[in-house]
């Protein structure tokens, strides 16, 4: 047995005790206890809402590294046959923060332990999944007080075999926005349709509508994406629907093409309530920065693990994914990568088992990797 196997048992308990943003007071608990075990001299810990800020001080510090680790899950119904699946009904680690938080505590364990000349920042980050903890923890006092000179931070990834990381220069994850569209019109009894505004029939027309933005607003060298995931409406098989909201997602390549499309679904939006005399509220909800990877960082991180260690390091393409770790890349230069954990199913799915080998991995590479650039 590894002994790395604690982080294997740690990542199993927190598995069990998936809580949704800004609700993480178990997993924060959790984390607390088992950091206040570790030797304390070199240690300050500040818990922000349900996130933790832990800063190691080095021995001879001229610089300081920052590590995110984010702890949220999902609203999902785990359908794993884990023996440590969800106790909490109806939540799930369905995208791998139970691993990055293990991976974060035991890279802090082994630092605790084997002291570098600097320091290190560990920042356990609430509501990844929304409505976004990054931000508000980078503009925080105590990031103000403590921000690191340079940041990193990983994400699982389903698709990679065990052993493989993957990351990029420049642009790694999208901008992402939420979408949420209301419709309000008048209701009334289906014999009487002439009576009404029926917002079932307004709502399918925009969804339609929506799907020319990509196609006939973006520019076909450019990358974006509208998706509209949930519709609802109406009451009864007999009655014409007052109200009907749609739920979905906006992602770009840029941040221009992200005011663009923005632009184009409001004018769309405009033409709904002219043409169907109804009203119609929209919300964004959380937008997360692009996740734009320091290019000489990035480049120094794939020479070295292609130098110094068995992990194979893959040259990857940008991804339409979401993550809120950009905005703190917009401030301080750093890089994420992806973790191979070889999981049949994908990213925010019931049955996602990631391969747990992945994570003394993790924490091998990270560890080298910050003790070799101390020495650089």
């Amino acid at each position: 047995m590894s002994n790395l196997y604690p982080f294997v048992k740690i990542r199993r308990d927190l598995h069990k005790i998936p809580e949704l943003g800004y609700q993480e007071w178990k997993t924060q608990r959790y984390l607390l206890d088992y950091i206040e075990t570790l030797p304390n001299e070199r240690i300050e810990i500040k818990p922000w809402k349900t996130g933790i800020f832990v800063k190691v001080n080095g021995t001879a510090p001229t610089k300081t590294i920052g590590y995110r680790a984010d702890i949220d899950g999902l609203p999902i119904e785990e359908e794993t046959d884990y023996g440590f699946s969800s106790e909490h009904k109806g939540n799930m680690h369905a995208c791998g923060h139970d691993f990055h938080m293990s991976i974060a505590l035991g890279v802090l364990t082994y630092f605790v332990q084997n002291p570098i000349n600097d320091n290190l920042l560990f920042i356990f980050q609430p509501a990844e999944e929304g409505p976004g903890g990054a931000l508000p923890m980078l503009e925080s006092e105590i990031m103000k007080e403590w921000k690191p000179d340079t940041i990193l931070a990983l994400h699982i990834a389903p698709e990679y075999p065990i052993g493989t990381i993957a990351t990029r220069e420049g642009l790694l994850f999208a901008n992402t926005s939420e979408l949420f569209i209301d419709l309000k019109g008048r209701g009334g009894h289906a014999a009487y349709p002439h009576q009404t505004n029926d917002m079932i029939i307004a709502a399918c027309t925009l969804v339609s509508q929506l799907q020319t933005i990509i196609a006939r607003n973006v520019d076909p060298l450019d990358s974006a994406v509208v998706t509209i995931g949930k519709m609802t409406g109406g009451t009864v098989q007999n009655i014409i629907a007052e109200k009907a909201r749609l739920e979905g997602t906006i992602r770009t390549l840029s941040v221009e093409s992200m005011q663009k499309v923005k632009q184009r679904i409001e004018a769309l939006v405009h033409g709904i309530e002219v043409g169907f005399q109804c009203e119609v509220n929209i919300d964004y909800g959380a937008m997360y920065h692009q996740v734009y990877n320091h290019h000489e960082l990035t480049r120094e991180f794939i020479d070295f693990t292609k130098n110094a260690t068995d992990v194979k390091v893959i040259e990857c393409r940008e991804a339409m994914t979401g993550e809120d770790f950009g905005y703190m890349l917009r401030d301080i230069p750093g890089f994420m990568f992806w973790l191979g954990v070889d999981s049949e199913y994908g990213l925010h799915h019931s049955k996602l088992a990631p391969k747990e080998d992945a994570i003394e991995i993790a924490i091998n590479l990270l560890t080298k990797y910050i003790v070799y650039t101390t020495e650089n």
